[in-house]
């Protein structure tokens, strides 16, 4: 069996310079896909020039529970948002998951679905999750498998790495992934990110692909001072884009005989 990669940059339309990063890090670089954040609202306006400037580049969903506004009312979502109306971030998301109302839940992921087929024209590669936040639960993976299958894409697998947060959910994803056969790689490779977001560990990772499909998640993109004001992940995006674009990373996979693809492909 071949050895293929998806390089799949996640947070496509954080910012427009998060955004314009991806596209040069597919265009220059190595990546062949994204995942995109609806729920934003610049977001749609990437998708649109992703589509002319990167029409090879795999785009999927990005299913966002903790950052920003959800493009449902807050009323409509009251069991997701905090008394401003704000998706609760990281930690207060973890401690509020006994009182998510998974009915909201799936009402909110569809907005962000369907916008994505509103702006690109076609349906997603795959669908993964901001902060992991759909592998969080039984019910959270349950429902986005359950628009994958309806939207008939790939997801995101990430139980092959190690996540404290979703080992509760990982014994329940083998029988739900049984049930829902959704396409999905075989690994899942998460190192590459903060400090150890390095050259010499990317050339690790390329080094030690497996036959099958793997999916490596990355984080480039271009930073502004507002934003690194606002998101303690910031300059190592640049680093990471430099990185990826980087001409012995290209060599490097090409010697070691890796087929670079997208969620599609699987």
């Amino acid at each position: 069996m071949p050895k293929r990669l998806i390089i799949n940059s996640d947070d496509y339309g954080r910012t427009p310079d998060i955004s314009r990063g991806i596209r040069e890090a597919h265009l220059q670089g190595v990546v062949t896909s994204t995942t995109c954040m609806m729920n934003i609202s610049t977001t749609a306006d990437d998708v649109v020039v992703a589509l002319k400037e990167t029409p090879k580049l795999g785009m999927g969903v990005h299913l966002v529970l903790t950052m920003g506004k959800p493009l449902s009312t807050r009323e409509a979502v009251s069991s997701v948002v905090d008394q401003d109306g704000n998706f609760f971030k990281y930690d207060a998301f973890i401690a509020n998951l006994p009182n998510l109302n998974i009915n909201q839940v799936k009402a909110e992921w569809r907005l962000q679905i369907e916008r994505f087929i509103k702006s690109a024209g076609r349906r997603p590669t795959h669908l993964d999750s901001h902060h992991h936040s759909s592998f969080f639960s039984r019910e959270l993976f349950r429902a986005m498998l359950e628009f994958a299958k309806e939207y008939d894409c790939a997801i995101r697998y990430p139980f092959t790495d190690v996540y404290s947060e979703i080992e509760e959910a990982s014994m329940n994803a083998p029988s739900l992934m049984e049930e829902f056969g959704r396409p999905k790689p075989d690994v899942f490779i998460s190192d590459f990110y903060d400090e150890g977001a390095t050259y010499e560990q990317l050339l690790d990772i390329i080094s030690n692909i497996k036959d099958g499909v793997s999916e490596f998640m990355c984080h480039p993109g271009h930073v502004d001072d507002s934003f690194a004001k606002e998101s303690v992940y910031n300059v190592q995006r640049e680093r990471e884009l430099k990185i990826l674009m980087d001409s012995a990373i290209k060599q490097a996979i090409k010697t070691t005989g890796i087929k670079l693809i997208t969620f599609a492909e699987i």
